[in-house]
């Protein structure tokens, strides 16, 4: 769903050797824990930050975007060299530690433990995208073992609406040239096109990149109506409350601006400018 593009291919490599480096930090400090002998008696956790940022990674709920990884290292509560592949949110992590440290988790919180007798396994989980720096967005989804639903409450918008900090990326500012110079092939093209669908559903044991979207296929609207009502249930349950108010949104732009000097504040004054006469529309 990338182009095949030098600055693309760059940009990846970067980002996998940026694994590397990570990978040998960490060992630093797991060696600094058996040094200090802490090592048995510490739980250490690793995730990441959301993707990384380009067209469909971080701040979108495709793959890319919502699937990070997640290495636990805890003598005594997690069975060592184990892979596993429950589905899992960031909430889990605090009612984790708490078990760990032998706490009851307290009824009210949405997180489940991971290991142990306690440990609650999902049946899917749900993540959301609102508005990020001063680009309004309004996504929902629910993803299964095999399924990924994504509810776009804000159609008539593009896939990738203006941002100064992704449109600052090479990745991103490559993706607009090459689309304006007609470059892209359909899948690629998709980040443009307005409207976007309403809904999409994707069967992610056969299409793993999320390329074709099933929500109108006769054969899969039973799994379609499953995840809308997952959906609403959670909405309700949690207390979704949707985007926030033009006046939140103003008075937080105004906060966004103070320290914003030259181009930069000026890039951001044309964006907000976009994003409140698309609200204006009804966009």
């Amino acid at each position: 769903y990338y182009p095949d593009h030098p600055v693309i291919r760059e940009d990846w490599a970067q980002y996998l050797e940026s694994i590397e480096h990570v990978d040998w930090e960490v060992g630093l400090l797991l060696k600094r824990l058996e040094d200090e002998g802490a090592a048995d008696n510490t739980a250490v956790i690793f995730l990441t930050d959301h993707g990384v940022s380009h067209a469909r990674g971080k701040q979108f709920l495709y793959e890319e975007g919502i699937k990070i990884p997640l290495i636990v290292r805890a003598p005594g509560q997690v069975l060592a060299d184990s892979t596993r592949d429950d589905l899992v949110a960031h909430i889990d992590i605090a009612a984790t530690t708490l078990d760990f440290a032998g706490v009851l988790v307290p009824e009210t919180m949405q997180g489940r433990p991971l290991f142990g007798p306690n440990a609650m396994p999902r049946d899917h989980v749900v993540s959301a995208r609102d508005r990020c720096d001063e680009t309004v967005e309004y996504l929902r989804s629910v993803r299964t073992d095999r399924y990924k639903y994504i509810r776009n409450y804000l159609p008539q918008r593009p896939h990738l609406q203006p941002n100064r900090y992704k449109d600052g990326k090479a990745v991103i500012k490559t993706i607009r040239e090459m689309h304006a110079e007609g470059e892209l092939n359909p899948h690629q093209e998709r980040f443009f096109t307005v409207p976007r669908p309403e809904e999409e559903l994707y069967d992610l044991e056969t299409d793993r990149h999320e390329l074709t979207n099933l929500a109108a296929d006769p054969a899969h609207q039973e799994t379609l109506q499953k995840l809308r009502r997952i959906l609403d249930e959670w909405i309700e349950t949690s207390g979704d409350q949707g985007p926030e108010t033009p006046e939140a949104y103003d008075s937080d732009m105004a906060v966004y601006l103070s320290n914003r000097r030259g181009l930069q504040r000026d890039i951001l004054i044309r964006n907000i400018g976009t994003m409140k006469a698309w609200a204006a529309e009804g966009k």
